[in-house]
């Protein structure tokens, strides 16, 4: 299967915490790719001049993970010692980070012989009292909720995009298949430095850029709700708008994120993601509260989606798992989890099924199926 495994790996690294009013919750899996190469950072309290700031970042490594380690180790201590940011040049000074970062990582074992090739995205929020910084290098994303809706996301950095098509052709390269010289689908990375060799121009006109895009927001105590950063294993299968409706839909469930951030990376394997997941999910304190109304609807349609199972089994004897499913996503189901949709259910529908009929023989986790 070249690049990947016979079967998923779904064992999950999670983290949770809470500080300066954001509450936060990590999960990251490998799935079916033969290395994980993502990483992640997030840290509420920056130190004694920076209490009252947090940090947050997913970098999503291809290649290799010696890239995205790294940064996750050390492109916060790049930005917040750049002079810039010191300065209170925060924009400045998180897009001087990165290129510090980039450049110092250049002279690194492997790295600097050429006999390590790998590279990462990057997207990160500094969250201070009054501001949200966040910064894109490469497609990783992260989405603000606000008020009720998908308020702000980042752009994805691909080559096709015509500013990035035009300064991989300045440097010399060219975008086939949708990707810089046929082979890289992000136009910005850090690392990469096989594609950062053209003579006479600086770190930002290569074939592959550095740069981050930094956007800033003011904080607002009452309408903000959420912001997700997550990486393209995520946003592969789903939607900003799908994500943002799904979180929002566990968050009146449970306070519990991790919880709701490994419901997330569950229901995009099963909607069919290939890759690395990571996703951070942090709450503002507008965030949705559980609602009693909500878990009981939710109660309700775990027990429908019971009832419809035992009914096909016992109507088609000798169905196997993957008739039954088929035949239950033809099905109108209300109340389905929005944004999730039935692969938001499956690990309910697997147990259900082993548990009616536990002498199918199938292999539930090598499911390709998006529902």
């Amino acid at each position: 299967m070249g690049a990947f495994l016979e079967k998923p790996k779904t064992e999950k690294h999670n983290e949770h915490g809470c500080g300066n009013g954001l509450c936060y919750g990590v999960a990251s899996m490998q799935g079916w790719r033969v290395e994980m190469e993502d990483a992640h950072c997030a840290i509420t309290g920056l130190g004694e001049d920076l209490k009252e700031w947090s940090f947050f970042a997913v970098f999503d490594g291809h290649a290799g993970a010696k890239v995205s380690a790294h940064c996750a180790e050390h492109l916060l201590d790049c930005i917040v010692t750049n002079e810039e940011f010191k300065n209170s040049d925060f924009i400045k000074g998180i897009r001087a980070g990165f290129l510090d970062l980039d450049a110092r990582m250049r002279h690194l074992p492997g790295l600097a012989s050429g006999e390590d090739k790998s590279g990462s995205t990057a997207v990160c929020a500094l969250i201070s009292p009054k501001q949200i910084y966040i910064a894109n290098c490469g497609d990783s994303r992260a989405v603000l909720y606000s008020g009720g809706e998908a308020t702000f996301s980042t752009r994805d950095h691909k080559p096709v995009l015509p500013a990035e098509k035009e300064r991989i052709i300045n440097a010399g390269g060219s975008v086939m298949i949708q990707r810089v010289n046929g082979s890289l689908a992000v136009s910005r990375a850090l690392g990469d430095y096989e594609y950062k060799n053209v003579e006479g121009r600086g770190p930002c006109e290569q074939l592959v850029s550095p740069e981050p895009e930094v956007f800033v927001r003011d904080r607002d105590d009452k309408k903000d709700e959420f912001l997700v950063l997550a990486c393209d294993g995520v946003w592969d299968v789903m939607s900003n708008e799908d994500l943002c409706s799904y979180i929002n839909s566990r968050l009146l469930l449970t306070e519990d994120l991790e919880l709701i951030c490994n419901k997330v990376i569950d229901t995009c394997l099963y909607k069919g993601s290939r890759d690395n997941m990571s996703i951070v999910l942090v709450t503002f304190p507008g965030a949705q509260k559980p609602s009693s109304e909500a878990i009981k609807q939710e109660i309700e349609l775990e027990a429908y989606i019971e009832r419809r199972i035992a009914d096909i089994v016992t109507r088609e004897k000798g169905m196997d798992f993957y008739e039954m499913l088929n035949t239950l996503a033809e099905e109108d189901i209300p109340g389905l989890p929005p944004g999730g949709g039935l692969s938001a259910k499956q690990p309910l529908i697997e147990s259900v099924f082993k548990q009616l009929c536990p002498d199918e023989a199938y292999t539930v986790s090598a499911t390709e199926h998006g529902f």
